[in-house]
């Protein structure tokens, strides 16, 4: 056979094939069924546990069995989603209605993962058992085959309850996501019921039943009115809130307590919700706060907040909705598969689909019914017309030699071959025409069955078939009578499952936090020469001053609200509010000014540290090591940003001295060499900060300038460099960018 070469375009190839991938893991993976709410993964593992017979009434099984056997009859994608799965059905906090019965550790709304599969129980749900999984017997859905086509599965659950709406949807395909919120199970219900009465019913109209989602968690939907336009459509944005309760304490602080929390916060939102809150009170965002803990246990959320005594807690828990988790949006994508493919659906389209699937089912249903109870009755006409003539029935099986002949005389009044005691009997055989069906229950009957009374009660129970018959193609062939029985069955659910509402509904305010001006106080900035840096109390720096000045590089006085500033030799600017530095003892150790800055300790060496509020009056001189020079106006050096470039270098240049003028009349540079140049700090130019100077001094080749100092007038000085002492008031006053002169010991 001759090879066939097939020429097609790759991106085609690529795009048919990515194509098919997006739709398998949409349809058969990500998103759920409109008709059963469910998942694939969720679907087989409730039907697993169906077939192991784990029913509510039963004993717990581990779940690594259920685990196990679901992958390996229906779901060959690995025992971590479907446990994941199984975990999810059975946690109360996050399903209005859970769907799995566990026992042992299924984890906690706080985030806690649940224990290994080995160790934890599970079985049905009743509600799962009598509302997802009942009289899958009955023909009422389609089986199709597994993945490897040894077993049978079907293809959607015959829930009768709209279970994407009660227990909502998460979850991430290709290119599309579903997220729905829970709602409650009495409400949709209602609706449902009134939409069958009322097909015209707008999604308005059905609001009046739906109120809005009910979470599992509680809180507050804060924005009702845009609940309508969200159910019209199938998406939108809920805005959620945690509920919070007041208490006083005995020593007079106030307990603010949170019971409710939104949705979104279920796991690790928690913990980071009172991380948030305590990076309040260390920012001093808020200075109310005296402490914080999570209470909350398997009776409930229960996060307590210590206040001091005059606290605002009215502005205090708006600034808790404006700075943290406590108010969040939960995005509504009402995303599910409608006939095989995905659709995003709204509250009137996602009853109706429901309402179709139950008329569906309910059909496939009462014909199966129908058709046994027809075969019930065939056969109990049969019985009851044998037990008319039962002795010429006794004296046919007497008379026949084997079954077949007996059974063809009862059909077809065959009677060659049969032995009668008379020619009448004969004549009476050749005249019964029972079905094959009739003949094979006479055939079968028990002698016990011609006592009266058991013909009584055959008599009776062919009354109650004729009935049920009657029943039954009344609702097949009465759209409004198979309305009126799935209404009733809707009522009964209802009464049984229903539940008080948890989350409350309603139109709020836009939370508004008013910032109260922090009181400004001096406060003393100190860093050692590790670099760790701390502030203390103004009073405690002046008693500690001698101590201080010792045992830290840097130490000043500066307002609470202000910043230090920080020069490196790479020519960056760094500003640290005081308010980010923690506040403590003279013992206390502080932080590494690293960790609270831009500060790169790898990259970079301080050269100076100052507060931000000296900058502003003064004029700042900045030297670097190849001589360049120049003075910056303070004011330029007040900025907004954590980091800015102080100064313009060239590569092989680095800054080697900033300080600041104050009223000082000369400057002198020192080179490594030894060469001294002082010159009046008037020739120094004044310049932008994103300058690069003028030339200070010249330097000899491989020299560079090692030391700064400024000078007053008629200040006498002498500074010792390399054990040599240099008074630097008998330097000569020379000109600027010249070389200077080697000094004679003083």
């Amino acid at each position: 056979m001759e090879d066939r070469i097939i020429r097609s375009e790759y991106s085609e190839i690529m795009q048919k094939s990515y194509i098919d991938y997006a739709m398998s893991v949409i349809v058969s993976r990500a998103l759920p069924d409109i008709r059963d709410g469910l998942k694939p993964v969720q679907r087989r593992t409730l039907y697993d546990m169906y077939e192991l017979g784990i029913r509510y009434d039963r004993p717990y099984r581990k779940s690594a069995r259920i685990v196990g056997d679901t992958m390996g009859k229906y779901h060959p994608h690995g025992d971590s989603s479907i446990y994941d799965c199984l975990v999810v059905m059975a946690q109360t906090f996050k399903k209005g209605v859970p769907l799995v019965d566990g026992h042992g550790n299924f984890g906690t709304i706080e985030g806690d993962g649940a224990a290994a599969m080995r160790y934890t129980e599970a079985r049905l749900a009743k509600i799962t058992q009598e509302n997802f999984l009942s009289d899958l017997d009955k023909d009422i859905v389609d089986f199709v085959p597994n993945f490897d086509e040894t077993e049978k599965e079907p293809s959607v659950l015959p829930v009768k309850i709209p279970n994407f709406l009660i227990n909502g949807s998460e979850g991430i395909a290709v290119g599309m996501a579903t997220n729905t919120p829970p709602h409650n199970l009495a409400e949709v219900i209602d609706a449902e019921i009134s939409l069958m009465q009322n097909p015209e019913m707008t999604t308005k109209q059905l609001m009046r039943f739906v109120k809005g989602p009910d979470f599992p968690t509680g809180g507050i939907v804060i924005n009702q009115t845009d609940l309508e336009s969200i159910y019209e459509k199938g998406e939108g944005k809920i805005r959620l809130r945690g509920k919070v309760e007041t208490e006083k304490t005995k020593n007079g602080h106030i307990n603010l307590i949170i019971t409710e929390i939104p949705y979104t916060m279920i796991g690790s939102g928690i913990s980071k919700f009172c991380q948030d809150v305590a990076s309040l009170a260390e920012k001093k965002v808020s200075n109310d706060i005296i402490d914080i803990s999570n209470q909350s246990s398997k009776e409930g959320v229960r996060i307590v907040i210590e206040l001091r005594k005059n606290t605002d807690v009215e502005n205090f828990t708006n600034l808790l909705y404006k700075k943290t988790k406590l108010e969040d949006t939960f995005g509504v994508n009402m995303l599910a598969i409608y006939n095989g493919r995905p659709e995003t659906m709204g509250l009137k389209e996602i009853l109706q689909a429901n309402i179709d699937f139950q008329f569906e089912t309910t059909t496939r249903k009462y014909t199966t019914l129908l058709a046994k109870e027809r075969e019930k009755k065939e056969i109990q006409e049969g019985l009851i017309k044998a037990c008319n003539v039962i002795d010429l029935v006794i004296e046919i099986l007497r008379g026949s030699h084997d079954r077949a002949q007996a059974k063809e005389c009862l059909v077809n009044g065959t009677t060659e071959g049969i032995n009668f005691k008379s020619r009448e009997s004969k004549v009476m055989a050749s005249q019964l025409k029972f079905t094959p069906r009739q003949a094979d229950a006479i055939l079968e009957m028990r002698l016990y069955k011609l006592i009266g009374l058991e013909l009584d009660a055959l008599v009776k129970e062919h009354e109650e078939t004729v009935a049920n018959i009657y029943r039954y193609e009344d609702i097949l062939e009465d759209r409004l009578s198979m309305s009126m029985v799935i209404q009733e069955e809707l009522r009964n659910i209802r009464k049984q499952y229903k539940s008080a509402r948890k989350t409350e509904i309603g139109n709020y305010a836009e939370a508004v936090y008013e910032e109260k001006p922090e009181e400004e106080i001096d406060v003393a900035f100190l860093m050692d020469k590790f670099g760790y840096v701390k502030t203390i109390d103004s009073n405690t720096y002046e008693k500690n001053f001698e101590t201080i000045k010792q045992d830290f590089k840097y130490s000043f006085i500066m307002k609470n609200t202000g910043k230090v500033c920080v020069f490196t030799n790479v020519g960056q600017l760094h500003t640290i509010k005081a308010s980010d530095m923690p506040q403590g003892k003279m013992r206390d150790k502080g932080v590494p000014i690293d960790n609270i800055s831009n500060f790169d300790t790898t990259k970079e060496e301080i050269i100076c540290v100052m507060p931000q509020s000296s900058l502003n009056l003064y004029r700042v001189l900045f030297v670097t090591d190849l001589s360049m020079i120049k003075i910056v106006d303070g004011g330029e050096f007040d900025v907004t940003r954590k980091s800015v470039a102080a100064t313009k270098l060239s590569d092989d240049d680095r800054v080697k001295y900033v300080g600041i003028i104050d009223g000082e009349e000369s400057v002198v540079l020192s080179t490594k060499n030894g060469y001294y140049l002082r010159f009046p700090i008037e020739e120094i130019p004044t310049q932008k900060k994103t300058a690069a100077g003028a030339k200070g001094m010249n330097l000899g080749k491989g020299d560079f300038i090692e030391n700064v100092w400024l000078l007053h007038a008629e200040e006498e000085k002498v500074v010792k460099v390399n054990d040599k002492n240099v008074a630097l008031s008998d330097l000569k006053i020379a000109g600027r960018a010249t070389k200077g002169v080697k000094p004679k010991k003083g």
